[in-house]
């Protein structure tokens, strides 16, 4: 189970919705650290006009616990005002390392991901991060939004530690199974996000949940919400969960999420939605 820090930079996506209290935001992560949490998801356009999940990340968890790995991710960018700028260039990647090696406090970044937005080949891109890589401000690469084809692309200059993708019951695709499976064969992490909200996105929950859904969260005591966490982390060894709150007992939640074990039945008929 890890932490996604989005949301508390605002309620829904980015500058959307009323942040968090910063006092509050920076319990919810010493609180996920606190409960096992070692692994935080961010990016540096993940700000509002009064947060920035990485300078809360980094007040918050600064000096970082050694077992602590903060993933980040680049390729999307926003200007001051919060507007969306076109895909990085190959050669503007090292300038948005460096804005998240800023904003964390840190010599080095843990993992970033290459987040793809309509490329058909990723391979100039990740070639860039491979050398930065190389150089020693990456440990570690992955890639986010991708097709199938971009996995192998990857992994054919540099080793590939996960593949952050939009999955979730009510949010599958067949090539999204692909890359899931493919994964799983490579011993790479599956990083879903959305995992909860589905369809809503990055605004959160857009349809009620299915009876099924209802009904086994009822016989176990426990949320709709838990049980599509727990859904997606029986997808597999491999599939790591980064919810996403700024509420404390949502994230108590999300995390208890991770012991729920759902029975072959109650799986074969979540699967099937």
């Amino acid at each position: 189970m890890g932490f996604g820090s989005m949301r508390l930079t605002g309620s829904a996506a980015f500058d959307e919705g009323t942040p968090s209290d910063r006092a509050r935001s920076i319990a919810v992560l010493r609180r996920a650290v606190e409960l096992g949490v070692n692994h935080i998801d961010t990016a540096a356009f993940y700000f509002s006009a009064i947060r920035s999940a990485n300078e809360l990340i980094n007040s918050a968890l600064g000096p970082y616990p050694d077992d602590l790995v903060i993933v980040t991710k680049v390729g999307p960018g926003r200007d001051a005002s919060g507007e969306w700028l076109p895909l990085a260039r190959p050669d503007q990647l090292r300038g948005q390392v460096e804005e998240n090696l800023r904003q964390l406090g840190r010599d080095h970044l843990d993992v970033v991901n290459l987040r793809q937005q309509g490329l058909d080949s990723i391979e100039e891109h990740f070639g860039a991060l491979a050398d930065l890589r190389t150089a020693g401000m990456i440990r570690h690469l992955g890639i986010s939004n991708i097709r199938p084809q971009h996995l192998a692309q990857a992994q054919a200059i540099a080793p590939v530690v996960c593949v952050q993708n939009r999955y979730g019951l009510g949010a599958r695709t067949p090539s999204q199974e692909e890359i899931l499976a493919a994964c799983g064969r490579a011993g790479i992490a599956f990083v879903p996000f959305f995992s909860i909200a589905a369809t809503g996105g990055g605004s959160g929950r857009s349809a009620p949940d299915e009876a099924a859904v209802v009904s086994i969260a009822q016989a176990h005591g426990v949320t709709p919400a838990q049980v599509r966490i727990a859904w997606t982390l029986h997808k597999g060894p491999h599939v790591l969960a980064i919810p996403g709150t700024g509420n404390p007992a949502h994230l108590e939640e999300n995390i208890a999420a991770g012991e729920i074990k759902l029975s072959p039945a109650e799986f074969a008929l979540l699967d099937a939605l």
